[in-house]
């Protein structure tokens, strides 16, 4: 059954699915904030509540936006209803919902490119291009390049025009937090890659390696901390705490200097291998709090373990054992998934430049504008 309304001057189509394309212009979604984000247009600020687990709707701030500094401003939003509490007009906004019911591409493909828009910070090189069709196709055969700014001819910046900027951020699995917990069995989803071959991991037991730390995630093992070293094209080298499942990521191309120390393990990046180890562990007693999808009854571990592989949004996964001391929540298999699309640390306008994202996807899924007809 469809049904068909006009609302906030955009014709939308509603399915008996509960797919809901609709996007409000004017409309501001007041309060249910969950998580902010930078977004270039409204149709990625979409995409990242459909990506994020817990978002049901959205408000994103245009770049016409000149009241205060929410400019380029995703808004993820969250209710128990599924529906936003209430609606206001506000110019210079754009509403809408999570597209999680429409069977969405899991990698989406981001064509568009934004004339006058910094995607600022996130560099990890930079060169000269011709024009920023060049640069974009760098970034597409990089396969650590997540979206890029290209600097044109401005006589202002001479040290920086046609220059072309990659940037990263995490494309792969990350858990918001990793616990000890009784009665309790974690893992990830273990989508095969044929196309690499496994590593051998070699690693530096009871070692630290002091400084030179950019960024400190939490992992589930050595093995998951190094994979997320490889995945970063900054990280150099990695030290991971087993007391305090700290992951922590090093940058230094100059020096390496170890020290002894009990519980922690150091090692360096694999650039040409695929990371199988940290995926095929049931973690016992380690508990992945949050980023959660859904949960279903199951009868043990390996059962949930399936049921996340089988799911294209399920990343990681914890279940819930019988001798847990949370007897309401025995045999819960909880699947779980964070945003893994590109997301600019920070948007802005500048004049003679251009951003926009890599396109290795849209071969596969093809364009990804989302609005209603």
């Amino acid at each position: 059954m469809m049904e068909t309304i006009l609302f906030g001057f955009i014709k939308c189509v509603f399915d008996s699915s509960g797919c809901n394309r609709q996007l409000m212009q004017n409309v501001d979604f007041p309060g249910s904030d969950i998580k902010t984000f930078y977004s270039p247009d409204v149709e990625h600020c979409q995409l990242l509540c459909t990506q994020q687990p817990s978002c049901h709707f959205f408000t994103f701030h245009q770049a016409n936006w000149t009241k205060d500094d929410r400019t380029f401003k995703c808004f993820l939003k969250s209710a128990s209803s599924g529906q936003p509490n209430s609606q206001t007009p506000l110019q210079g906004v754009t509403s809408g919902f999570s597209l999680k019911s429409c069977n969405p591409s899991p990698q989406p493909c981001l064509s568009q490119v934004y004339e006058n828009v910094d995607f600022v910070g996130a560099d990890y090189t930079s060169f000269f291009t011709a024009d920023h069709e060049d640069c974009q196709k760098a970034c597409t055969q990089d396969p650590s390049c997540q979206f890029f700014t290209y600097v044109k001819q401005d006589p202002k910046q001479k040290n920086v025009r046609n220059k072309c900027f990659l940037k990263y951020s995490w494309n792969i699995p990350r858990t918001s937090s990793v616990e000890k917990k009784v009665g309790v069995v974690s893992g990830f989803s273990q989508t095969p890659n044929p196309s690499q071959t496994a590593c051998q991991n070699k690693f530096l037991p009871n070692t630290d390696i002091p400084g030179s730390d950019f960024q400190m995630l939490k992992a589930a093992s050595a093995e998951h901390c190094q994979a997320l070293c490889s995945a970063h094209p900054q990280c150099t080298y990695f030290t991971f705490g087993s007391l305090d499942f700290k992951c922590h990521l090093k940058n230094n191309k100059h020096h390496l200097e170890t020290k002894a120390k009990e519980g922690d393990t150091s090692g360096m990046p694999a650039r040409f291998c695929q990371f199988t180890n940290w995926l095929r562990t049931a973690y016992e007693g380690i508990d992945f709090p949050g980023s959660e999808i859904r949960f279903e009854l199951k009868d043990n571990a390996d059962q949930c373990q399936r049921l996340c592989s089988g799911d294209p949004t399920c990343q990681f996964y914890t279940y819930v054992k019988d001798n847990s001391p949370e007897s309401a929540a025995r045999r819960r298999c909880y699947l779980k998934g964070v945003i893994t699309m590109p997301a600019p640390p920070k948007v802005v306008k500048v004049t003679n430049v251009v951003s926009g994202f890599s396109t290795r996807n849209c071969a596969a899924t093809g364009p990804n504008r989302v609005s209603c007809v």
